[in-house]
């Protein structure tokens, strides 16, 4: 748990909201959250004073994407090299996108991604 909120929060600068031994919340971009879970942690529910949280697991590899300016791609490119990330692809999309592929700590793919890579975006 703690590798990956300092992965998360050095690399992406997210703001911790709460956490403990089992999850974190981060924040990103002042408007969503991240939540990370230690596996199997979060297979029990949860009794909180406001209510019960459900039980719920997720395994395997997962797939975030982080939205950023095209003028922020060579930027994102010098920090992920300071901080010791290897991209693993780099992709030129139809629209004028780009996205840049590569890995957090659990083995999850990450992607940074320009406008240009959805019709909506």
């Amino acid at each position: 748990m703690e590798r990956s909120r300092r992965f998360y929060c050095d690399l992406f600068k997210l703001e911790m909201l709460d956490g403990n031994e089992r999850f974190c919340a981060l924040g990103v971009a002042g408007s969503h959250v991240l939540l990370l879970f230690k596996a199997g942690e979060s297979r029990v529910p949860v009794q909180l004073p406001g209510g019960l949280i459900p039980p719920h697991e997720a395994s395997g590899q997962a797939h975030l994407g982080f939205a950023i300016s095209r003028g922020e791609l060579g930027e994102w490119q010098a920090i992920l090299a300071r901080h010791g990330v290897a991209i693993e692809s780099t992709v030129v999309w139809p629209r004028g996108g780009t996205s840049l592929y590569f890995r957090d700590p659990d083995q999850h793919l990450l992607e940074l991604l320009t406008p240009g890579v959805w019709a909506l975006y």
